[in-house]
């Protein structure tokens, strides 16, 4: 099934959903996962993940699709591990709290950022303020590995809170692998990206039909191209920007 119909859960933003959404579109576009006017496209900026599959799903839109239960379920599960596991790891979450208090504010950073609501008091200051005085002891390459060792256990075993559609766990594993890499730089350890393939450059859907002459001459000569294959164009016949476009106005 190409598409499916969403929402299924009403969205809002939390109190740091727009702060993380720019600083990954930003960081998107500079890698080139991202084209250079995304923040202008309802496809990626909005809440709502696209009905569309063709399109990944954002990580700022996965509430719409999974709702408040699979989120703390996947958090719920991750520290079920946690408190399981050996004592030098698990003892710095217990100076903290049980697993229900871990549960409860991991969950509601997750919600928040995912498009679920303001749920995360404290924002980003609170997050900061956690990991430089309560899980200090942990953000350095060993503590790291074995977190996102527990957490990819922890997404392999639960396909069961993560719906049918597949760009979900993709989505999940780009979420954390964005804030692995935020959390590297401001620690200093290694940057580990382990938590399984992340969405690919976004392809944007294009009708020439709809398409302004002035539209189609402003497209990239991927896009063109990328454009042309779908709708089952022999390129080897259009070698050049200029003969894709003249094709493209007579589609």
């Amino acid at each position: 099934m190409s598409r499916v119909d969403l929402p299924k859960f009403q969205t809002r933003h939390g109190y740091m959903t727009e702060r993380i959404q720019l600083a990954y579109i930003t960081a998107a576009k500079e890698s080139g996962l991202l084209p250079e006017d995304a923040h202008r496209m309802p496809e990626i900026v909005s809440l709502t993940a696209p009905s569309n599959r063709k399109y990944p799903i954002q990580f700022w839109q996965l509430y719409s699709v999974l709702g408040q239960d699979p989120i703390v379920g996947l958090v719920h599960r991750f520290y079920d591990r946690v408190f399981a596991d050996e004592p030098w790891f698990t003892q710095v979450f217990e100076q903290v709290g049980g697993v229900r208090h871990h549960v409860t504010t991991q969950a509601s950073m997750w919600i928040d950022v995912m498009g679920g609501g303001p749920y995360y008091h404290g924002g980003e200051y609170r997050l900061s303020f956690h990991h430089t005085h309560n899980a200090m002891a942990l953000m350095n390459d060993k503590g790291a590995e074995r977190w996102v060792s527990l957490m990819r256990e922890t997404l392999d075993t639960s396909g069961d809170l993560m719906t049918d559609d597949p760009r979900v766990r993709l989505s999940l594993n780009t979420f954390l692998s964005h804030f692995m890499t935020k959390y590297a730089e401001e620690f200093a350890f290694e940057d580990r990206h382990l938590f399984g393939e992340t969405n690919g450059p976004f392809k944007r859907q294009i009708n020439f039909m709809k398409m302004t002459t002035e539209a189609i001459q402003a497209l990239s000569e991927d896009d063109l191209s990328q454009a042309l294959k779908e709708q089952g164009v022999d390129l080897s016949q259009y070698p050049d920007k200029q003969a894709m476009i003249s094709k493209a106005l007579m589609m």
